[in-house]
């Protein structure tokens, strides 16, 4: 098993840009294979290669137990009807709060071989897809968070971010043992 850290709100990497991957190399695949282990020992649903460290544009999500890499993703299309559903994410462990999403998108990629693919994701998929997507540009779900919002998460997360030294979240025996309520991004 290769499970990476997980890098916490606070570490500049998670602010940052992602740069575009230029061949999907058996480095990259290893990666992605890195980076499936360690979102499902984490409890997740989506991983962006800066949660762990990394500067590639390419994230992994699995939903309905259907695994997706997205390699240099964008989205093609957007549904104007939006749904509020309450998100996490595995870089802020323990702060929840309801955000704003596209029902339905179109996200065109490449897949873990290089070639180029279409995924429509809908509800939670099309959630986990907006999420990851988001990640490899800088995003992250607390700022789509109301002002009074933000601030009460901000401030459970000060709270949290203590148990995480350098900005570094290691999985522990009893992560992978619980059984979390909510599955995070």
């Amino acid at each position: 098993m290769s499970l990476l850290p997980i890098r916490v709100l606070g570490d500049p990497i998670l602010r940052a840009d992602t740069r575009p991957v230029v061949a999907v190399t058996d480095d990259v695949r290893r990666l992605i294979d890195a980076m499936f282990e360690t979102m499902h020992a984490a409890k997740g649903i989506g991983l962006a290669a800066p949660q762990v460290g990394r500067t590639e544009r390419l994230a992994v999500c699995e939903v309905d137990e259907k695994p997706i890499v997205i390699i240099n993703p964008e989205i093609i299309d957007k549904e104007g009807r939006t749904f509020k559903a309450e998100e996490g994410c595995l870089s802020i462990p323990e702060i929840y709060g309801e955000v704003e999403r596209s029902v339905r998108v179109t996200v065109r990629a490449l897949d873990r071989e290089g070639q180029p693919f279409e995924v429509e994701g809908t509800e939670l998929l099309s959630r986990c897809l907006q999420h990851e997507i988001d990640h490899l540009h800088g995003r992250l779900f607390i700022d789509y968070l109301g002002a009074f919002k933000r601030r009460a998460a901000m401030a459970k997360w000060e709270v949290e971010r203590e148990k995480y030294p350098g900005f570094i979240r290691i999985l522990t025996i009893e992560e992978f043992a619980s059984h979390h309520q909510h599955e995070d991004m």
